[in-house]
């Protein structure tokens, strides 16, 4: 006999988000989790960036991105809670002619979709910024890129969660069909390819917080390629500045690497110099959960249970939009429009 009408597998920002909204609907939730301090949530940087993320060859997703930024300033509202949310948003920094060009090419594409970017000189990027190296060519300031606290995120949404009647289990569940619930919800992450059978996998990555002397002028965050090695340094109010992020395929290993650490902290000197002279805090590493095609599984797979999992590198900015449906599709067995094309079930992830 059921025990709940909702059992949540995985206590991340997602798997509590989607326990709250379960919860504000009505239904009794129990969420399970050994550890929540484990989930990829914990070393993202918080980047809230669909255009400066953006793919070209991923409208679909850039689409549900943009769904989720626009319910973020109400659902961080609805929380009551500190979460880092900032609207400052993202200064893209050109290292050279080359990457100069390929930002015209995104400002072009952004602005084919209705998205709002500007293209800025030398002069002006260090008019905004003015701690960035000399002689950058350029930039792209996307104001509509936000950030949030994942840290301050989470533990909001887990306060809230409990105030809404949420029953937390530090329990490892191994068997999805052994739950006593009226219905399952697999939100764990890297770990729901081992627990569901889903081609979902483990990307590493790796973040370091560091102690500013003097913060980032603009508080925007700052994002450049230097020499094809992606780097963001993203501003805390408290003055840290989080910089990531490294990627491997390491499977399940988590052991921070001296030569990513290297990396990280060599490309963020060498966009703002003053970096150099900055406390190291911590060294973050986490799994993000990676499909065939970067993008979630979302909706009832063919076992009946409902995945809430797959988010790869926009796990905390796809948070409101999935709670929101899939708290939908727990109450009301509809789905939302806004998932329908990342179904478990879409061809374009393999069985």
């Amino acid at each position: 006999m059921s025990t709940t009408d909702v059992a949540i597998v995985g206590a991340g920002v997602i798997g509590t988000a989607v326990a709250w909204r379960a919860a504000q609907r009505g239904l009794t939730v129990t969420l399970f989790d050994p550890d929540p301090t484990r989930g990829a949530w914990r070393t993202a940087a918080g980047m809230l960036a669909p255009i400066t993320e953006l793919h070209y060859a991923e409208s679909a997703l850039l689409r549900l991105n943009l769904a989720s930024l626009a319910r973020y300033p109400s659902f961080v509202e609805e929380l009551g809670l500190p979460t880092g949310y900032r609207a400052n948003g993202t200064l893209e920094v050109a290292w050279d002619a080359a990457d100069l060009a390929a930002l015209r090419d995104l400002h072009a594409f952004g602005t084919s979709l209705g998205l709002s970017s500007r293209l800025v000189d030398g002069a002006e990027l260090r008019a905004i910024e003015p701690g960035l190296a000399p002689g950058l060519p350029g930039g792209l300031v996307a104001d509509s890129d936000h950030q949030v606290d994942p840290r301050l995120l989470h533990a909001a949404l887990t306060t809230a969660a409990r105030a809404a009647g949420v029953r937390f289990v530090a329990e490892e569940v191994r068997d999805l069909g052994a739950l006593a619930a009226g219905q399952v919800v697999l939100a764990a992450g890297a770990w729901s390819g081992v627990l569901g059978g889903l081609p979902v996998r483990p990307v590493k990555g790796q973040t370091l917080r560091l102690r500013a002397l003097s913060p980032l002028a603009s508080g925007r965050v700052v994002r450049a390629s230097v020499k094809g090695s992606t780097v963001y340094i993203v501003p805390r109010e408290n003055g840290d500045v989080v910089v990531g992020a490294s990627s491997e395929e390491a499977g399940f290993d988590v052991t921070p690497r001296a030569g990513a650490v290297y990396e990280l902290l060599r490309d963020a000197q060498t966009v703002l110099p003053e970096l150099g002279e900055a406390e190291l805090v911590e060294v973050s590493t986490g799994l993000r959960p990676g499909t065939a095609d970067n993008a979630p599984l979302l909706g009832r797979g063919e076992d009946g249970v409902i995945l809430a999992t797959g988010h790869y590198r926009n796990g905390v900015l796809l948070t409101p939009v999935t709670a929101d449906a899939i708290a939908t599709l727990l109450a009301t067995g509809e789905t939302d429009p806004v998932i329908a094309p990342f179904t478990p079930s879409r061809t374009a992830v393999p069985a």
